[in-house]
């Protein structure tokens, strides 16, 4: 659509936006920082609470000036390109062949290292590979590498792998495929990523490995099952796993040619900015759970949830994070629809409110990632040590594996990653915008109502950084 001229935007507005933003962000780099937690393999870690107010200013703030900021950028040439700038890696098609055979190999191996040794290892999670594998070197690890580096997950994934080998040798399993329901959308991954997340929060799955191999075991004849009957469908509409590492990979970098022969290099977020793929409600439902996930995993170790749990009793703990899990979601959920709602309006356009919701969605994976690097990244720098010496030796590990203490002042790159997604964010909803809106003045408007609801997640998930917290969950 073009974009023609409508009106400059005054110089003292500009003059006072870089002064703001000067003010706020010299209000993150000054500011007391706040640990998030690291989970119950590494213990509790030390958590520094900020100001309330603070957190406002520097967070909600910041956001609110980076909106102002690419305000400015409304030309075609700089949005172009954002989302269209790179370095294309061609002619590399056998070696990504040769990769692809190693990476599913790996994958498999993985999976059955991790089911063995949670079956028949120490029973001590922190000196159990199985154990450490799963929350250290993938759920961890392996997904920060997917946002910050690109997207290997389709060619890892072990259920991926098994459940197309007994779709092409067996042919029992090829009568019982069948084309995926397309009544069933892609809601069942938004209840297979909550229920994921609940059961983390409420079983030992950190600290008992023989539980987590039973929940592996569980979830992967489900999956393997899936895909067997419904194929590749299964991962794309399904599997909350498979769907979480593609929005993730979406951020990253690297992104794989269409044609699987090459590699290109871009922007980051620029594959989220560029994503012409029509999201309906499901999809944006899973966005947004994706969202909220990452910052329940952090709130339920908070002393301000133990408080919860407190005033909840005699009601058992499993079902209060149960409801918890849902209202949050329903309240993210709902916040931003509203948003999508009140963007109609101020866009002053014919587009429905579902299909705003959906061109906006994408934007928010950056603020999801942002929380899952702060979130995990001390986690993987204390327990690399315990994961090198148990893989090192996992039939006879050490008695006590190594822990690295972070320092203090990591608690201020945990700030600064949340703060970082949201910027991120509010880019790639401007770069979506003007995709979708003509002019300068509409694009903007349709900001509005996103920016405002961006501002409270990120008050929301700061308030949660900056709380003391307590051991005992997972991840």
């Amino acid at each position: 659509m073009s974009r023609h001229a409508e009106g400059k935007v005054p110089a003292a507005v500009r003059r006072g936006a870089v002064w703001f933003a000067a003010f706020a962000v010299a209000s993150v780099a000054f500011s007391t920082p706040a640990l998030a937690h690291a989970g119950s393999l590494a213990g509790s870690l030390r958590s520094v609470p900020a100001p309330f107010w603070l957190v406002v200013v520097s967070g909600g703030g910041v956001v609110c000036v980076s909106f102002l900021l690419s305000a400015f950028v409304t030309d075609d040439e700089t949005l172009d390109a954002f989302g269209r700038a790179g370095v294309r890696i061609g002619g590399l098609a056998g070696g990504v062949a040769t990769a692809e055979a190693a990476l599913r190999l790996l994958g498999v191996a993985a999976l059955v290292l991790v089911v063995a040794f949670g079956l028949f290892g120490p029973p001590v999670g922190i000196a159990n590979l199985g154990v450490l594998l799963v929350w250290v070197g993938w759920w961890a690890g392996f997904t920060m590498a997917t946002y910050l580096v690109g997207d290997a997950w389709p060619l890892v994934n072990p259920w991926r792998t098994l459940g197309a080998a007994l779709r092409g040798r067996f042919a029992a399993a090829e009568r019982l495929s069948r084309p995926y329901p397309d009544r069933l959308g892609s809601w069942p991954s938004v209840v297979g990523l909550l229920g994921l997340v609940w059961l983390e929060v409420v079983s030992p799955l950190a600290t008992d490995p023989r539980a987590l191999a039973a929940v592996v075991v569980a979830y992967s004849l489900g999956t393997v099952g899936g895909a067997v009957v419904y194929g590749d469908a299964w991962f794309r509409r399904a599997d909350p796993v498979a769907r979480v590492f593609r929005l993730y990979g979406l951020l990253a970098p690297v992104q794989r040619d269409d044609d699987g022969g090459g590699l290109s290099v871009s922007v980051p977020g620029a594959g989220l900015a560029r994503a012409r793929e029509r999201l309906g409600a499901d999809d944006v439902a899973f966005v947004v759970a994706l969202l909220w996930v990452t910052t329940f995993d952090g709130l339920v170790v908070t002393v301000a949830w133990g408080r919860v749990l407190d005033a909840a009793a005699p009601a058992p703990a499993w079902l209060v994070n149960l409801a918890g899990i849902v209202a949050g979601f329903l309240v993210f959920l709902g916040g931003y629809r509203l948003a999508a709602r009140v963007a109609r309006r101020t866009a002053d356009t014919y587009v429905t409110v579902g299909f705003v919701a959906g061109w906006f969605a994408p934007a928010l994976v950056p603020i999801a990632a942002g929380y899952h690097l702060a979130h995990f990244l001390g986690y993987v720098v204390g327990l690399a040590p315990a994961l090198v010496a148990v893989a090192a030796s996992p039939l006879s590990p050490p008695a006590n594996p190594s822990v690295l203490a972070v320092p203090a002042w990591f608690g201020g790159l945990q700030l600064a990653f949340v703060v970082l997604g949201h910027l991120l964010s509010v880019w790639v909803a401007h770069a979506r915008a003007f995709d979708l809106f003509p002019g300068r003045l509409q694009p903007l408007r349709s900001e509005y109502p996103f920016v405002a609801v961006t501002v409270c997640y990120t008050m929301a998930s700061l308030w949660v950084v900056a709380q003391p917290t307590v051991g005992g969950v997972a991840g």
